[in-house]
């Protein structure tokens, strides 16, 4: 055993002998990893055929740079309709009056329709036994061009 012991090649071989096996070991234990991991990876990526997640991340952000564009001219629209929708004359305010106050009924009448800027129309009908007369007058941010009564001038507040 003194001869054994005496000769270097020996302890190198022992040395390499410990160093194979701790390498077959750690080869194991790399391979279980592998194993494990190349099983996440087909659960992750399933059977979509695709092979690199590169090309699935480039797509998904490609996908992702559309959807914020569609979004931005979507608002932009948005927008839009809500500037229209402000002009548009859909507030009305109406007022039934008797006009000549010794005889009828509240057989007149004054209609306003008005955006909500406060633009827009104001129609009166003016009733007696005989006849009946309409006048029309354009209304710019509650008041108009023309003198207002104050039933019109009340039938624009009702449409506020």
């Amino acid at each position: 055993m003194d001869e054994w012991m005496n000769n270097p090649m020996n302890a190198v071989t022992v040395v390499l002998a410990l160093l194979v096996v701790f390498l077959l070991i750690r080869s194991f234990a790399l391979g279980g990893r592998l194993k494990k991991l190349r099983k996440q990876y087909l659960e992750v990526m399933g059977n979509t055929g695709l092979d690199n997640f590169e090309g699935v991340i480039i797509d998904l952000k490609q996908s992702l740079a559309e959807q914020e564009q569609r979004a931005a001219q979507l608002q932009a629209q948005l927008n839009g309709v809500q500037q229209v929708q402000q002009q548009e004359k859909g507030r009305i305010g109406f007022l039934r009056y008797n006009a000549f106050a010794e005889q009828g009924s509240d057989l007149s009448f004054s209609i306003a329709i008005v955006n909500t800027a406060q633009d827009g129309v104001v129609l009166s009908g003016i009733h007696n036994r005989e006849n009946t007369y309409v006048y029309a007058k354009p209304v710019e941010k509650g008041d108009s061009s023309y003198t207002l009564t104050p039933e019109e001038r009340k039938a624009i507040e009702s449409a506020k």
